[in-house]
């Protein structure tokens, strides 16, 4: 008993030693920030003055003093004189590749132009750019075609041109307007039948006005020549150094192409990648002639697995989006208008049996799965088909995720925490908008305002996510008017006519909530929290500094917050000049 008490206390000594990183011999610090306002998001060890880092890890977090047995003749001492240090920011659904290639090749034009702006823009494009075979570009706004009179869509694009085929996606990323030559390449004309999940939008007479819906717009963006993996490497470096300005060290591509994995491949490979990546493999329902591979996915899993990118995700779009385009799967129908008269709850993509089946497969192959569930329809059918899975299985530990379900029925809620199912939020644009008043025009009030119950889900425990949906509907991955609006629930711009409404402001959460769903929340949902979304001994040391501290300032002013420098692995990746 004696000997087995001594090797207890034993035990406990060393595991004492090894919380307070008691400095072995040798092992001086390659960096050291003091003299700052540290914020952890370690409920443990909430604040702190100092952190030593060696070979991109904490090895030291704590006070001013005990931060001096780290430092030798080679470490790099930095003074934050005060200001503020926080974990790095982990956007767990964005569109990287769609971004970036807005940042190099494509023809954008802020979701605000005016018709005579879209057309000077698009003109310009193509004088610069005389060689175009095909013109792609956006984002037009969903309520674009109810704001302006064009007449028919497809002749205002094609009084541009009917040489270059143009591909303009909406700020939903789901639906795209183009010109006769792009409908022509497509093979869609008046005899076209609605592709499964997608409309072909027409005018009186039946024929094709240039506005194509959900995968109606896909099939013609299945067609367009894909970009080179050197094209996409450096369209993937451009938007993760965009990415790192505003303080990103995680991200998940919410939708990845081979080529874009590839391309991720070749900037690890290179060690150019300044963030660690996780990637939602892309799956073909709703395309024509392609069926579900699931050896496909296993074998770009593990092919492309590395350090810093996790291909062990899967993307499933199940609905649309619950704009002007009634397109999300809903449980009541929609409101009619002119444009809608007839009564509609939307539709999806797949059947319950298919998402059942496809589902089942992705989860016990180990995959995470991120389904689009835009309306509170698919999201039972998801939820539904999840928990067939969990039945199936008995296993709870792939943690799935329903990307957008803004819109989820109060009997819903107990079940993603029940079935562990991540409620994947976005609060860069869910918030008093020109988009969320399209939302508001589609479906009936009061529901049409009781959009993303943040509140209530945290308050039940279930799991929740925030991502930017970056280059949807907004304009830079900036994840601090997110943090704003997420607590504020309000616009946190100066846009005209939005300053004093709000959107369901019972869903206002804390600033500690909000700091904890960007950081260590995220880095859970994207399997990271071992390595990083907190800083605590042993985890990379990927952090930003603040020109302000979040906890002085008013919650209204965190929209405007700068980031000064971005750190990723110990490494700087970024400087504000």
């Amino acid at each position: 008993m004696k000997i087995k008490n001594l090797s207890m206390t034993f035990f406990v000594l060393l595991v004492a030693t090894a919380c307070t990183a008691v400095k072995p011999l040798n092992n001086d610090a390659d960096i050291v920030f003091r003299n700052g306002k540290i914020y952890t998001v370690n409920s443990d060890q909430a604040w702190v003055d100092a952190v030593a880092i060696k070979n991109g890890r904490y090895q030291y977090v704590g006070d001013e003093n005990g931060v001096d047995q780290w430092i030798g003749s080679n470490t790099r001492l930095i003074d934050l004189q005060g200001k503020m240090m926080m974990p790095g920011i982990n956007d767990a659904h964005s569109h990287p590749f769609q971004g970036g290639s807005s940042l190099v090749f494509n023809c954008d034009f802020p979701f605000s132009s005016t018709p005579d702006q879209v057309k000077a823009i698009l003109s310009a494009c193509l004088e610069k750019n005389p060689d175009l075979v095909w013109l792609e570009g956006g984002q037009w706004t969903s309520n674009f075609f109810k704001l302006y009179d064009v007449g028919e869509p497809v002749d205002f694009l094609d009084d541009i041109s009917t040489d270059v085929a143009i591909y303009l996606e909406d700020d939903s990323g789901h639906n795209a307007w183009v010109n006769s030559k792009a409908l022509m390449l497509a093979g869609i004309d008046g005899s076209s039948v609605d592709p499964k999940g997608g409309t072909i939008s027409r005018n009186p007479e039946g024929k094709p006005n240039g506005v194509l819906l959900e995968m109606a717009a896909q099939s013609v963006a299945a067609i367009i020549p894909e970009r080179s993996v050197d094209e996409y490497t450096v369209i993937l470096s451009s938007a993760l150094k965009l990415a790192n300005s505003f303080g990103l060290t995680a991200t998940n591509e919410a939708r990845t192409p081979t080529r874009v994995l590839q391309a991720y491949h070749q900037l690890e490979e290179s060690q150019e990648l300044t963030a660690h990546v996780t990637t939602s493999l892309q799956t073909p329902f709703g395309l024509k002639n392609q069926k579900f591979d699931l050896q496909s996915l296993i074998d770009l899993r593990e092919r492309y697995q590395s350090k810093h990118v996790n291909p062990g995700f899967v993307k499933i779009f199940s609905d649309g989006v619950p704009t002007a385009s009634r397109s999300a799967f809903m449980l009541e129908d929609y409101t009619t208008d002119e444009d809608h008269p007839h009564p509609t709850r939307g539709s999806t993509h797949l059947s319950p049996e298919e998402l059942y089946n496809a589902l089942l497969s992705l989860d016990e192959e180990g995959f995470v799965v991120k389904i689009h569930t835009a309306g509170d329809g698919s999201v039972r059918m998801a939820l539904d088909a999840i928990e067939r899975v969990r039945s199936h299985t008995g296993n709870l530990e792939n943690a799935h995720r329903l990307a957008h379900a803004g819109y989820i029925h109060k009997d819903d809620y107990h079940r993603f925490k029940a079935l562990n199912v991540i409620a994947d939020f976005s609060p860069y644009i869910w918030f008093p908008s020109p988009i969320i008043d399209s939302l508001m025009g589609a479906v009936p009030s009061p529901r049409a305002g009781q959009y993303f119950p943040t509140r209530s889900l945290l308050d039940i425990g279930a799991p929740v996510l925030t991502g930017s949906d970056w280059p949807s509907a907004v304009e830079t991955p900036n994840p601090w008017p997110a943090i704003e609006a997420i607590i504020t629930r309000k616009n946190p711009y100066s846009t005209p006519g939005y300053e004093k409404s709000s959107l369901w402001p019972e869903q206002a959460i804390t600033l500690p909530e909000a700091l904890k769903l960007f950081t260590l929340s995220n880095a859970k949902a994207m399997k990271l929290d071992q390595v990083s979304g907190s800083i605590e001994l042993g985890k990379s040391a990927d952090f930003i500094v603040l020109n302000n501290n979040l906890f002085e300032i008013g919650v209204d002013k965190i929209s405007e917050t700068k980031v000064l420098s971005t750190w990723f692995e110990g490494r700087e990746v970024y400087l504000a000049p």
